[in-house]
């Protein structure tokens, strides 16, 4: 076994290498990635929309129901390696994008600050500014554009 020193385990191991404790651990809680995005066809551009999954708790940013999600929500899209290589709209302050990049996690990260309340203070998370997607129609979903979720905060990176 190799000796990495005190070094957390996001800075030495690859996102393949990962156990599922660690991959689970990555998720910051910023509830982004269960935003609906509208994508143009001819150009691939991701817009973002406020609108969240019919599943996201606005407050705290989490599935509310997680094990059984893809029930009640066919078209979720798992994170998983080969997504994660894949998926060109993840924020540029998602923990496993910064992790596929060899990039450092930002300080707010619980991993990093030792509370999952920081992402949330920082600014990073969705908490209580989304509205939810059931009973619009997708049509409607442009009047609900945001520009936030591509902010890259990284000047508070320690």
């Amino acid at each position: 076994m190799r000796d990495f020193g005190n070094k957390p385990f996001w800075q030495h191991t690859t996102l393949e290498a990962l156990s599922p404790q660690e991959w689970e651990s990555l998720c910051d809680g910023c509830g982004r990635c269960c935003l609906n995005k509208l994508e143009d066809w001819d150009t691939g551009e991701i817009a973002w929309t406020n609108v969240a999954c019919t599943l996201l708790d606005g407050h705290s940013c989490r599935c509310s129901d997680y094990a059984n999600r893809r029930a009640t929500v066919p078209d979720c899209i798992g994170l998983d390696v080969e997504a994660v290589r894949k998926i060109a709209w993840l924020p540029p302050t998602c923990a496993y994008r910064l992790v596929r990049e060899g990039r450092d996690l930002y300080w707010w990260h619980h991993l990093v600050s030792g509370d999952p309340d920081t992402v949330h203070h920082a600014g990073i998370s969705v908490r209580d500014r989304t509205i939810p997607e059931d009973g619009m129609e997708m049509e409607d979903f442009e009047e609900h554009l945001q520009d936030w979720p591509g902010e890259d905060p990284g000047e508070g990176r320690r």
